[in-house]
């Protein structure tokens, strides 16, 4: 008698299509961080969560958002922090809040001046909780 595998339509080793994946820079504690987090998990994405005080953003990484989205839309101007590091001026140009930011160390380290959380889904980066671009997201079939 020969012993085999009866074929039934399902295979459990084939593959499963990847679970989207989204990158998202915060804090902890953070509020609008957390609701990102749960918007993505609920809608079964793969999280890669990079806890600024931990590990601060890449210098590279931030020119990336502030390339994209501007640094005012990055930055919280009106946070205390960005005011105490006078990013907050009028007078500043992009150009000089980005040199500000990426020559401080400090600001970057704890996420203080930036709008948390930062999030990128391939191509695509938001700052701030936008769950109107991440719902968009979810009807686009690849990241871009």
């Amino acid at each position: 008698m020969r012993w085999y595998r009866r074929r039934t339509g399902y295979d459990s080793a084939m593959a499963q299509p990847p679970a989207p994946s989204v990158q998202v820079f915060g804090l902890v504690d953070d509020q609008p961080t957390r609701a990102a987090i749960r918007f993505f998990k609920e809608r079964r994405f793969t999280i890669h969560f990079v806890d600024l005080r931990r590990k601060p953003i890449a210098p590279g990484e931030m020119r990336r958002f502030t390339d994209r989205l501007g640094p005012r839309a990055v930055l919280d101007i009106d946070g205390p922090m960005a005011r105490e590091a006078g990013l907050g001026a009028p007078k500043l140009t992009d150009a000089e809040i980005i040199e500000r930011l990426l020559a401080d160390g400090r600001l970057l380290a704890e996420g203080r001046v930036l709008r948390l959380p930062l999030v990128r889904y391939g191509n695509a980066l938001t700052a701030g909780r936008d769950e109107t671009a991440w719902r968009a997201w979810l009807a686009s079939p690849r990241p871009g």
